[in-house]
């Protein structure tokens, strides 16, 4: 077929014969199993009974059809891909078509989604690349003074800018929109994009994609809610896909349960019973960058140390004294061996005088512990991440969790709720929020593994490890010293601290 669309004639009949057929147009458009895709053969099932979905609504109703299908689905199943086939196809088939495509973060859709279309445009045959112009946030005809007509356009989500989308009106030809990470998109882009079905004799295409993370909000309702009748939901379990690593989601399923929240939304493109996966909120976080540093003279010093020695891992010294992670500096430390570790301890030690230094026992945690020990070191205590588990004292209740490392989070998550500061650094943000969580079999709150996370693109939270291992082990406070006297000691600001009553930390996590 692609050797026919070098004469203008066939391609011209070619497109019409697709206008209301964009599974045809997917699986005749690209070399399947050629450059570029030699290990593709064409759409996959899911994507497949989608496109035949459309097709069969436009050709029912070619001039007045509604389509709006919204995909809740596990990661890694070809959606990006799908809105890309689509964004294509509506642009090179219907003579000034309009299309709208966002996604929940600027980022998410300038480096994923608009990428995505990108690569796929430039796997076009040579004929159809030359008669549409793409760049970084648009693809529009290069027909004479139709550039503006004609034309799909990258529009960032923008909650507190709604009319970005008001003008999502194309009547009387083709308007298509996609929302992209729906999950994560405002209920105002959500009305304002609904509103735009109200034009008549126009083909509209509404499509949402977005792994389900939240139990309220737009999708939610929309998939589940009040909402529901208007739409054609469809949920795709990552297990069912052709592309994605079977092994790696089995591992998944073993270590978070078949029916852990994080199963049922990374994988089984479910909603959670409780909360979002996130565990530590990002404004949370935010704002413990930028509040003040605070805290007692009681308050003893601790070191947390987490430990890596070679690779793309780092060692973090993260003292912490009351609710202050932030006066004294932290240390950060890549390729180094486990010797040199333990004298940067030691000299850390030695300047700051710690109450207690706290170590996680992964990798080489052991030998820098049995050194300190060596060198007659007694305020040391390992971290074994893996121990514990089962019930711990959290924000006034009673909290199961699986092993000492969720304890441990959860402990400093509270502690962010509380007051605790940290550095002002978006490195140790992005190890703090990136980490996720889910229950086990036994309702335990379970971490999401660093192999997973670095599988989703994110660093091993080293930072995030570090400071958790403050929070392993009750300190005794010190003796108190008159703050007023010199020779106190004090490294930063003192302020008696009174814990916020009102908030309770532990709700999102019901």
């Amino acid at each position: 077929m692609r050797e026919k669309l070098d004469d203008r004639t066939a391609l011209a009949d070619w497109l019409i014969s697709c206008r209301n057929d964009p599974y045809r147009w997917v699986c005749e458009a690209f070399d399947w199993g050629g450059p570029g895709l030699e290990d593709e053969t064409g759409p996959d099932e899911w994507q497949a009974d989608q496109l035949r979905r459309i097709r069969d609504a436009l050709q029912a109703d070619p001039i007045n059809a509604t389509v709006r299908e919204l995909t809740a689905s596990g990661h890694g199943i070809g959606k990006s891909a799908e809105v890309s086939w689509i964004t294509l196809w509506c642009e090179t088939t219907y003579p000034d078509a309009k299309a709208i495509i966002t996604a929940n973060t600027d980022t998410q859709l300038r480096t994923k989604t608009w990428a995505e279309v990108s690569k796929w445009y430039h796997l076009l045959h040579p004929v159809l690349q030359a008669e549409f112009e793409l760049t970084a946030t648009a693809l529009y005809s290069r027909s004479p003074k139709r550039d503006k007509t004609w034309r799909a356009d990258a529009i960032p989500n923008s909650p507190t800018n709604p009319a970005a989308f008001a003008g999502a009106h194309n009547a009387g030809k083709r308007l298509l929109v996609i929302l992209d990470e729906g999950s994560e998109i405002d209920e105002k882009i959500y009305e304002v994009v609904e509103g735009a079905t109200t034009d008549a004799n126009t083909q509209i295409i509404l499509l949402v994609y977005g792994n389900p993370t939240a139990p309220l909000g737009a999708f939610k309702e929309r998939a589940e809610g009040r909402f529901r009748h208007m739409w054609r939901v469809t949920r795709i379990d990552s297990r069912t896909v052709k592309r994605t690593d079977k092994l790696t989601l089995q591992q998944m399923v073993d270590a978070w349960g078949e029916d852990s929240d994080f199963v049922r939304v990374r994988i089984k493109g479910q909603f959670p019973r409780v909360g979002a996966v996130q565990l530590i909120p990002s404004d949370v976080v935010s704002h413990a960058r930028e509040r003040p540093a605070l805290y007692v003279n009681s308050d003893p010093l601790i070191l947390g140390v987490d430990i890596a020695r070679f690779g793309d891992d780092q060692s973090v010294l993260a003292p912490r004294r009351g609710l202050d992670a932030r006066t004294i500096p932290w240390q950060r430390y890549r390729n180094i061996d486990t010797m040199t570790l333990v004298t940067a301890i030691a000299e850390f030690h030695n300047k700051w005088g710690c109450d207690a230094i706290m170590i996680d026992m992964g990798n080489f945690g052991a030998a820098v512990y049995d050194r300190l020990l060596q060198m007659n070191y007694r305020n040391l205590y390992p971290v074994d991440f893996g121990s514990g588990g089962g019930l711990i004292e959290y924000a006034g209740q009673q909290v199961a969790v699986a092993n000492k490392r969720a304890e441990i989070w959860c402990k400093m998550r509270e502690a962010l709720y509380r007051g605790l500061a940290i550095p002002n650094e978006a490195d140790i943000e992005t190890d703090l929020t990136g980490t996720q969580y889910g229950f086990n079999g036994a309702e335990e709150i379970q971490l999401e593994k660093k192999e997973h996370m670095k599988k989703r693109g994110l660093a091993s939270p080293d930072n995030g490890d570090a400071l958790a291992c403050t929070f392993a082990f009750p300190i005794q406070p010190r003796a108190w010293s008159n703050p007023e006297l010199p020779g106190s000691g004090s490294q930063g600001p003192r302020l008696g601290l009174q814990m916020a009553d009102e908030y309770d930390p532990f709700a999102e996590l019901r």
